[in-house]
């Protein structure tokens, strides 16, 4: 009995051993501040990682393309520039989850176009050069000292990745030898290090039946990861209740850790124009739609809620910038002070 209450304990102290991930998207901020972007806080001029870690957030997410140069969206996240804002980060103490989109522009479910080097692979050629593209990008973040902490295998792969030859759900034995050759390519690049914990990202935070529909897919297909990614966004995804019932029947089902790795709400109309809005589309309902949307992680079963991440809360002058954290000026907004309460004393 006494083995017992103490192996329950161990299991409690682990359970809340977890460092909750304070986490935001912050892929663009070096190319705003480089192009000259002044971000404010109280008025006062401040690199922007600074703002974020002084606002208790520790971990940064950074997307990585295979060879974004040249294309219309003018994309600045080749390994170079990754490289570069990863040590900018590690430097002021946050951790690292890296995101790979495989693929030159945005990866999401309405496209996840293969990269221009890849066209023509055979499917076997084509998961080699996944596994190879993975371990030499991996081994490059090492050798300069800011390994992941963290890394998704993919972007919202809801619909599958590197299409055609990996869309889902016509190509399901496709699909899962690519993500498998992701996989595979992080762990090749572990060493005597400890492995990158790994995510596999899907955008149906609302949506219980689909996300029981691919992870147990996957789980036919035999993959191992650790750690179960959701993107949220209300006008996509569901309502608050939806994302409640999701994420709690995902971590009973599975036992995995779960991040709601992509969410976001605009501080002016955009969205909610022409119909009813969960939260005023302004910088007071924008704070407490992520008050609410963080609540709702932190009372997942089990503590498997295990954090959050603002999708690009730094990335002035685009075209979802209503989104971000900062209006047009660079003054940061209401929503940034939320987790103060929990690094100030």
């Amino acid at each position: 009995m006494k083995n017992i209450i103490l192996l329950f304990l161990l299991s409690f102290q682990l359970a809340f051993s977890q460092e909750y991930m304070v986490g935001a998207d912050l892929s663009f901020v070096k190319d705003a501040e480089d192009k000259g972007f002044e971000f404010k806080d109280d008025g006062e001029v401040k690199p922007c990682l600074d703002i974020f870690r002084s606002h208790g957030y520790n971990w940064i997410r950074l997307r990585l393309f295979h060879s974004p140069e040249g294309g219309k969206w003018n994309l600045p996240n080749n390994l170079e520039y990754t490289i570069a804002l990863a040590k900018e980060a590690k430097a002021k103490g946050y951790k690292f989850l890296l995101d790979y989109h495989y693929s030159d522009t945005w990866a999401d479910p309405q496209k996840q176009f293969k990269p221009k080097a890849w066209e023509g692979l055979s499917q076997k050629d084509l998961e080699q050069a996944v596994f190879d593209y993975t371990l030499e990008t991996m081994l490059a973040f090492k050798t300069a000292g800011v390994y992941p902490d963290m890394v998704q295998v993919g972007n919202e792969i809801s619909h599958g990745m590197i299409w055609p030859n990996g869309k889902l759900p016509e190509n399901w034995d496709n699909f899962a030898a690519l993500l498998q050759s992701g996989i595979n390519g992080v762990k090749a690049s572990c060493g005597t290090e400890a492995c990158p914990k790994i995510m596999v990202h899907i955008d149906k935070g609302g949506d219980k039946g689909f996300t029981k529909y691919f992870y147990d897919k996957l789980a036919f297909y035999g993959i191992e990861f650790d750690i179960i990614g959701q993107s949220y966004y209300p006008w996509w995804h569901g309502n608050l209740l939806q994302l409640r019932e999701c994420l709690n029947f995902t971590a009973l089902e599975y036992q995995k850790d779960i991040v709601l790795v992509e969410v976001a709400y605009n501080f002016q109309p955009q969205e909610y124009k022409d119909k009813p809005a969960p939260f005023p589309e302004t910088p007071e309902g924008q704070k407490a739609f992520l008050e609410e949307v963080n609540d709702i992680i932190l009372a997942i079963p089990e503590h498997r809620g295990i954090g959050i991440f603002w999708w690009e809360p730094a990335a002035p002058k685009r075209g979802f910038s209503s989104r971000t954290m900062f209006d047009d000026e660079g003054n940061a907004q209401p929503v940034i002070s939320i987790f103060d309460k929990y690094v100030r004393r």
